[in-house]
């Protein structure tokens, strides 16, 4: 009973994020933030795509690098 109830209370939550805008007002590739963070290009595209979740550390790169809070390159949203 229990299992039934909390199945219909479930909700999936993808995490969003703004990479490719903050990539595009600082006028940066792919390959230049990957470069800049330590990983590889693909690890950037995946992201963008929404098809990789980062590490912590590796979202902590990414909002330390564009100078804002996490919370400003990443979102957490009721998946479709």
């Amino acid at each position: 009973m229990f299992d039934k109830m909390y199945s219909k209370l479930y909700i999936y939550i993808m995490l969003q994020n703004r990479i490719k805008v903050l990539r595009a007002e600082n006028n940066l590739t792919q390959e230049e933030l990957a470069r800049a963070i330590g990983v590889i290009r693909q690890t950037i595209i995946a992201m963008e795509q929404n098809k990789y979740q980062p590490s912590v550390v590796l979202a902590l790169k990414l909002a330390n690098y564009f100078n804002v809070a996490v919370e400003a390159v990443f979102q957490l949203s009721p998946s479709k």
